[in-house]
């Protein structure tokens, strides 16, 4: 994926991000994750049918790369089943290390692929994975 492609999905994410909305209802587990160094601040609401995910959104305030990043990651995993999520998110993981990882999964995700040149930029972009990896840790 050239530079120009990864910019233009990162900022379409940015700009106009998918499922971002508020769910405050007890269908859904809520999780808060936040970057200690900025401003960085999500609450991502997951909806759980036995093991499939059946809804993400997400709300709060955030720098392009962590707003694209949940964006990107929700749309990827709405539908998917809990092992599913957690080997995007692994994969998603290892990319952000330089480490081996299987491109296919990823699918937009890998307009990131070069952020752990940026040590900072791979916190902005694991955030919401993160917090999604311990919504589900805890729902099993």
């Amino acid at each position: 994926m050239d530079n120009e492609t990864k910019r233009a999905i990162i900022m379409e994410h940015y700009m106009h991000p998918k499922n971002r909305m508020r769910k405050d209802n007890a269908s859904y587990t809520k999780v808060n994750t936040r970057n200690a160094s900025c401003i960085d601040n999500l609450d991502i609401y997951i909806k759980f049918n036995g093991d499939l995910i059946e809804d993400i959104t997400f709300e709060g305030e955030a720098c392009a790369i962590s707003i694209s990043a949940t964006s990107i990651m929700i749309e990827n995993l709405i539908g998917k089943t809990t092992k599913e999520a957690l080997d995007y998110i692994h994969n998603f993981y290892q990319m952000t290390e330089n480490n081996t990882y299987d491109a296919n999964i990823l699918r937009e995700g890998n307009a990131y692929q070069d952020i752990y040149k940026q040590g900072n930029r791979k916190t902005c972009a694991t955030l919401p994975f993160r917090g999604l990896e311990k919504a589900i840790l805890e729902h099993k």
